[in-house]
């Protein structure tokens, strides 16, 4: 048996825990901008995936007009640092509604360096950064999708293994329902089957 649920008569914060718990788990953009004024801003945002690969282009969703949007239609710049398990700590601090002016980085302490291509820093210490620069901007009800074209992207050597990045090097982390984060558990492979394949397998 299964529980029904009506967008149309649950209220919004209702369904909003039921869609988190349940589109899991969830990459997080750790996006940091930098505000028209020169304050840097640090923050998590767990909507986040790709949406093309040529021309590159990432988006994340803010939900409600916070700081990262707010710099971004500013100045549209922004970059997505990758965010690992050693730093978990840290970027949930980051997610602390911190007064418009007051810098994540500083607050929370959080090293920067200096991106290629933008002006907003990256988080030193996250082993992907990915540069962006607006492409453009979705408003849907209470929340704007942001699309960001990749225009440099910077990896630790740390991470490589044969040329490319390795998970468990990696470590993401990843968001779940409440107040839950997830973890690395582990790896699967399996290739695609092609369909010339699949009718000879068919037909044994």
């Amino acid at each position: 048996m299964r529980i029904d649920y009506d967008p149309a008569q649950c209220d919004r914060d209702t369904f909003y825990r039921l869609l988190t718990a349940t589109v899991v788990p969830r990459p997080i953009a750790w996006v940091s901008t930098t505000s028209a004024e020169g304050t840097d801003n640090l923050a998590p945002h767990s909507f986040f995936t790709i949406s093309c690969v040529s021309p590159p282009v990432v988006q994340f969703t803010s939900v409600g007009r916070k700081d990262s949007l707010r710099n971004i239609e500013d100045t549209g710049a922004f970059v997505v640092n990758f965010a690992p398990e050693p730093l978990f700590e840290q970027i949930n601090a980051t997610a602390t509604d911190f007064p418009r002016g007051i810098s994540e980085f500083d607050a929370v302490g959080v090293a920067r360096e200096a991106s290629l291509r933008v002006k907003p820093p990256r988080v030193a210490a996250s082993p992907v950064a990915l540069e962006c620069e607006l492409h453009s901007t979705v408003l849907l009800g209470d929340s704007t999708v942001v699309f960001g074209r990749v225009v440099h992207a910077a990896i630790s050597e740390d991470v490589m293994a044969d040329g490319h990045p390795e998970v468990t090097r990696l470590a993401p982390l990843t968001r779940l329902g409440k107040n839950e984060w997830g973890t690395f558990g582990g790896v699967r492979e399996i290739a695609r089957v092609p369909y010339e394949q699949w009718q000879e397998d068919a037909a044994r």
